[in-house]
């Protein structure tokens, strides 16, 4: 079973695209909600993460932040161990 990783973001802004480019450069599948291009996302978003800054990322349904975040997490070597485990489960 593969980690579900979810991004809420806009097509535009910067930090969203960090987060996206560091998704794609490790090769993690994720879903993408385009706030831009969706708005009724953002009350999700809020729903789920209960923050506005955007990126907003999830990943096996928990909010791990934004684009400094999912950064940190994957130079300490975190973001393996999250995508490692499912529902709080180590695989």
């Amino acid at each position: 079973m593969v980690a579900k990783v979810e991004i809420y973001g806009t097509s535009f802004c910067r930090h969203c695209v960090a987060a996206r480019h560091l998704l794609n450069s490790r090769q993690i599948d994720y879903t993408e909600y385009l706030i831009d291009l969706m708005p009724l996302e953002r009350t999700e978003m809020l729903r789920r993460c209960g923050r506005k800054k955007m990126p907003q990322i999830l990943i096996n349904d928990i909010p791990v932040g934004g684009d400094e975040d999912l950064m940190m997490l994957d130079a300490s070597g975190e973001l393996d161990r999250l995508l490692a485990t499912i529902d709080g489960r180590s695989l």
